[in-house]
């Protein structure tokens, strides 16, 4: 495996002492051999000489099971099998009886038999993402009609660029740093501008806490576009997570995959300078505003980890879940302040918004006031690709994981619905607690120091089809 350990196939008894008293020792590396677990393992610097060949198993054909084997299986079975056991079986007619009776014999209530599970393909380490990065469901460059730079040959030239940069950065290298041109900076220093007010009001106290060291340490500012590299430094030296720069959209499976890794797929692009405080899609004012300094808060790393190493070989149905989950946290979640009891943002959906931050924060207030709808501000035909019309109040939920995992969500208008916690320990702990309980063929657990996932028992991948995105 990646640590070096080798399993010993069947293996299970005297095999592994016998082979560590010995003076010399040569491997035999088999692909088709079964990976066990339990004590049948040894270290591959153990080995003095290695040698592969990959030949299929001999196969051995059951065959009928003599009253002798019969009897023995279910006195196994009977006395010496306590409640809740986990057994390895190895080849033979007594393995074969034991589980025999342990299946028809009625001692047994629940059985599950770990064989080999197929499941979709997800990244095993870091390096794999090479692989998802550029599954992107959009080039970068191919702008809907309705986006603001649709009709701007230099912007979508300026797309093109910066997606190809993108798509030739492989793991482990270094981000490539992006020469803004002065028309860009202006949008971003607006922009800037105009949320460090709202964010002073409407964001969470970890938020607010983390924006100075930001701008001594990475840059932050209205005169310029900090690099995503120095961000990426500078969070990895935090809390271990680190930003991948990206062309487009992914699917939730391969964003959601990224995070258990510790990497959030970050985009370099910057909206058309026609709308400063307006985008359709997410751009570097919504990952570095609304993102990045919530990712240097170790509960909200932690959490935002757990819910992508729970997307790992998940299920279609588990990964539409998940998405939710995340959608309602690490994009839509708020707090109530312990001591104003006052609403406040922590999702980047909402800290990167000129229009729903105030309009989130703001609902629960609105509704003790006896108001049904929100009447937005001047700025709002800048913030958002509609009239200037009044929107109906948000419902206000505190956060239950099974229930925002099952509630839809719009992607191109204000939330309706919101969820709340008191404190982001509080999501850490229930999020944990929702993945923990989901049904999983195999667990996974993240190696920081080699960048892989140790997975707990043998699984096929196979291919998957990107579905909706992020």
């Amino acid at each position: 495996d990646e640590h070096g350990y080798c399993s010993l196939g069947t293996s299970v008894d005297c095999v592994r002492g016998g082979i560590l008293a010995s003076t010399f020792r040569i491997g035999l590396m088999n692909k088709y051999v079964p990976r066990t677990l339990g004590g049948t393992h040894i270290h591959i610097s153990h080995l003095d000489r290695i040698y592969k060949q990959n030949k299929p198993l001999h196969e051995l054909h059951s065959t009928t099971l003599s009253k002798e084997n019969i009897q023995i299986g279910k006195i196994i079975a009977e006395n010496l099998i306590p409640d809740r056991a986990c057994l390895q079986l190895g080849i033979g007619a007594i393995p074969n009886s034991v589980l025999n009776e342990l299946k028809t014999g009625g001692k047994c209530v629940n059985m599950l038999v770990l064989d080999d599970k197929s499941v979709p393909w997800f990244p095993r380490e870091i390096s794999d993402l090479d692989f998802v990065a550029n599954r992107t469901l959009d080039a970068g460059s191919d702008l809907q009609s309705d986006h603001p730079g649709f009709s701007d040959p230099v912007y979508r030239a300026r797309r093109t660029e910066l997606a190809k940069l993108a798509q030739n950065y492989k793991a482990g290298h270094v981000i490539p740093r992006v020469d803004y041109t002065e028309e860009e900076i202006k949008t971003w220093g607006y922009v800037y501008d105009y949320m460090k007010k709202l964010q002073k009001q409407y964001a969470c106290s970890e938020y607010l806490n983390i924006i100075p060291l930001m701008e001594k340490h990475c840059g932050y500012g209205n005169d310029k576009i900090p690099q995503v590299q120095d961000i990426s430094a500078f969070l990895k030296d935090r809390t271990g997570f680190m930003l991948r720069p990206v062309a487009g959209l992914l699917s939730s499976r391969d964003f959601l995959n990224g995070l258990a890794f510790k990497i959030f797929f970050s985009t370099q692009y910057i909206r058309h300078s026609s709308k400063p405080l307006y985008t359709p899609e997410p751009d570097i004012c919504h990952e570095l505003l609304g993102h990045a300094p919530m990712f240097a808060d170790q509960e909200f790393a932690d959490f935002s980890q757990e819910i992508g190493l729970a997307s790992l070989g998940a299920s279609d149905e588990e990964i539409t879940k998940l998405a939710a989950l995340y959608w309602f946290t690490v994009e839509f979640g708020m707090l109530r302040d312990p001591v104003t009891k006052e609403l406040k943002a922590y999702g980047a959906g909402l800290l990167s918004s000129c229009g729903e931050l105030e309009y989130s924060c703001t609902s629960e207030f609105r509704k003790a006031a006896g108001m049904n709808e929100h009447k937005p501000g001047s700025k709002f035909n800048e913030c958002w690709e509609a009239d200037c019309a009044e929107v109906p109040l948000a419902e206000l939920y505190q956060f239950d994981p099974n229930m925002a995992a099952c509630t839809t969500f719009p992607i191109t208008h204000y939330q309706p619905k919101y969820f709340i916690a008191d404190n982001l320990n509080e999501v850490k702990i229930k999020l944990r607690k929702y993945c923990s309980d989901m049904p999983r063929p195999f667990h996974v657990r993240y190696n920081s120091d080699s960048g892989h996932v140790w997975v707990d028992r043998a699984v096929k991948r196979k291919d998957h089809i990107a579905a909706s995105a992020y």
